[in-house]
């Protein structure tokens, strides 16, 4: 008996209690998204606004899967997939400065300026991260947004729901006949060119850009950077590879600018890192107990410095740790001519009822950004015509109720 190997645990999505803890994480970093945007005006430090959120998503993951639930599986693990990130205007990757950098830790929010905020939690290695956009208001403001950067929000919106809608397998939620739903199920995949063909349409009707090698990857348990990804307006040499298909988790990111659209590496300290499979003999003393404490807190997610129990230790052994490549450095990068850049990241399950939004921003408020350009062209209205899921069980009759009650109430 002793011999026996214990079941091997499927961590897919047929497993219903992987999608419990993916939507456990999911709402937290929703919940946790929600209450950082509320923090973020004009003179408002980012070092602060990121302290806050990481403590909220600690105080959030603290409250979940204790005691008997988690006395279940000893193995499990949870805490942040993603430190809270803040990125000014111009910049595109995510942005967390250090407390011990006093030039950066006095960088403040200015009113106008398009910020995008990214975070996230982990539930036994399932991973949800999240990015929303804003643009920076006064303290009780409540303008309408307008000129450009209303433009670039309203593209960014409509290509992102473009993206989503275009993430789902071909037929999967097909009406007709059944000879009808074959023939969709028949058709191949949207090709990433076509992709970055049509959000760049999407793009130009508001005189923007898509930005230069934009990134939605494959997730699984302790991995955001899996196999297949998609990626828009790519590079030279650079190609993704892969079809979403049912079963899986993926992040799915769309980027715009203002400007050109390209991209350059800034003048800034590396403050965010992950640790890569690589492993290596590190000789410093400094360099082993930073990574260390990686392994023991972060696992394989990303992770800020500013995170380490001593952030200015943690600035000197991280250097031997990339060197060596057991930890992976991501480079700050900006828009090449400085102009602003939005960005929206949905962690989605593709189920056999189609996409499931798991954490995301919520929807723009359509009323508070007004352009005078619109969209008019067709295949793109019909896309986003299109639903992102079948209703299930009886919610239609429910809602269709509910529906009928509140017309006769007006």
């Amino acid at each position: 008996m002793a011999d026996e190997k214990a079941p091997e645990v499927d961590y897919t999505l047929n497993n219903p209690d992987t999608l419990t803890k993916y939507k456990t994480a999911a709402q937290i970093s929703h919940n946790v998204l929600e209450a950082v945007r509320d923090l973020c005006f004009e003179g408002e430090k980012i070092v602060e606004i990121c302290q806050k959120g990481d403590q909220l998503l600690e105080e959030q993951i603290a409250k979940v899967y204790k005691g008997k639930k988690i006395a279940k599986d000893s193995n499990l693990s949870k805490g942040i997939s993603h430190p809270t990130t803040v990125s000014p205007s111009s910049y595109v990757t995510p942005y967390t400065p250090l407390v011990s950098d006093a030039a950066e830790a006095e960088i403040v929010l200015k009113a106008g300026e398009v910020i995008k905020i990214q975070l996230g939690a982990q539930i036994d290695g399932f991973g949800t991260i999240v990015c929303d956009m804003l643009v920076v208001a006064k303290k009780d403001s409540k303008d309408v947004v307008t000129g450009r950067e209303a433009d670039l929000i309203l593209a960014t919106h409509y290509a992102n729901e473009v993206l989503l809608r275009l993430m789902i397998p071909q037929g999967l939620l097909a009406q007709g006949t059944d000879e009808e739903k074959k023939k969709a199920a028949a058709q191949k995949a949207p090709t990433q060119a076509y992709m970055s063909s049509l959000l760049e349409k999407i793009a130009k009707t508001y005189d923007c850009n898509v930005v230069e090698n934009t990134t939605s990857w494959l997730f699984g348990r302790n991995e955001i950077e899996g196999e297949k990804k998609i990626i828009l307006a790519p590079g030279n040499g650079v190609r993704g590879d892969g079809v979403p298909e049912v079963g899986e988790v993926w992040g799915v990111e769309v980027g715009l600018s203002l400007g050109s659209g390209k991209v350059k590496n800034l003048d800034h300290r590396a403050t965010l890192h992950r640790r890569t499979t690589t492993t290596y003999g590190l000789k410093r003393p400094s360099s082993r107990q930073t990574l260390s404490e990686v392994v023991k807190k972060f696992g394989t997610f990303p992770f800020s410095l500013r995170q380490l129990e001593d952030e200015k230790a943690a600035k000197v052994g991280v250097v031997e740790c990339v060197r060596a490549g057991v930890l992976r450095q991501y480079e700050p990068a900006g828009e090449t001519d400085g102009s602003a850049v939005s960005r929206l990241l949905t962690t989605v399950a593709i189920t056999k009822n189609g996409l499931t939004k798991l954490a995301a921003a919520n929807p723009v408020d359509l009323e508070k950004f007004k352009s005078d350009k619109k969209i008019e062209d067709e295949e793109i209205l019909k896309i986003l015509e299109q639903p992102l899921s079948r209703s299930t069980g009886n919610k239609k009759s429910k809602s269709k109720k509910k529906t009928t009650k509140t017309e006769g109430a007006e």
